[in-house]
């Protein structure tokens, strides 16, 4: 893998006291398995390592978003039909939305935390997805019976953008993503949801990214090949095979 630059890469661990490659360990698991922080530190304690679950917690705010931005280079190119679907997610006792999108293959386009359901944020979103490089302009939409979904595309075709795409709103065209949800829910769950829109915000980066490694989106790297996963993340931050 050609090592890309990135703003982080002068130095992302300086002043961290645990080594890099513990700090990514960490940070690899909790967004992968449904694990607590009281479950990795116990697991690191195992290990010989006394690391407290908040400063696990910070690890996974600051790198799980970093990863995030620094795979996106490296994903395969994506399916022009498209499934779209909002689920929800408890912040702070408060539920909120997630919007989130797969090509028919099952390959994650992209997500968005919104306190909101409404034209706005489908339009928000639409234009997060069109902003990535691994993302073809679709053929057709698929999304449920959501308002916002409508009047969000034409406000885009007016803009200039979905020109030559068709929008179906058809409920049981869409269960590959609603089945797609249960892996980040099961994990938010199990942990008992977020504390604060921010925090949620930052995990479900790290969340999502590790899912689009599990699912096999990066390129020259197989779906079930975790050394090479492994590797490969632990490159992207700049550390030595």
């Amino acid at each position: 893998m050609n090592k890309k630059k990135h703003k982080a890469d002068k130095n992302p661990f300086k002043w961290k006291h645990f080594e890099a490659e513990i700090i990514l360990w960490l940070v690899r698991w909790y967004c992968r398995y449904a694990l607590s922080y009281n479950d990795l530190k116990e697991i690191a304690l195992e290990r010989g390592m006394k690391v407290e679950r908040s400063t696990i917690c910070r690890w996974v705010h600051e790198y799980g978003t970093e990863l995030s931005n620094r795979i996106k280079s490296y994903l395969k190119q994506t399916s022009d039909s498209w499934r779209l679907d909002e689920t929800y997610l408890k912040i702070k006792g408060k539920w909120h939305y997630f919007y989130r999108a797969i090509d028919k293959t099952g390959q994650t386009l992209d997500w968005i935390l919104s306190r909101h359901r409404n034209t706005k944020a489908a339009k928000r979103f639409f234009k997060k997805i069109l902003g990535n490089s691994y993302v073809k302009e679709p053929r057709v939409i698929n999304v449920d019976k959501n308002p916002a979904f409508p009047p969000a595309i034409q406000q885009l075709q007016e803009q200039g953008d979905f020109t030559n795409t068709k929008l179906r709103q058809v409920k049981y065209l869409n269960n590959s993503i609603e089945n797609d949800h249960k892996s980040t829910k099961r994990k938010s769950r199990y942990r008992q949801w977020y504390q604060s829109f921010e925090t949620a915000r930052r995990t479900l980066n790290g969340i999502e990214a590790m899912r689009m490694i599990q699912k096999g989106q990066l390129r020259q790297i197989a779906k079930g090949d975790l050394r090479a996963q492994n590797k490969f993340i632990n490159n992207l931050f700049g550390l030595a095979a």
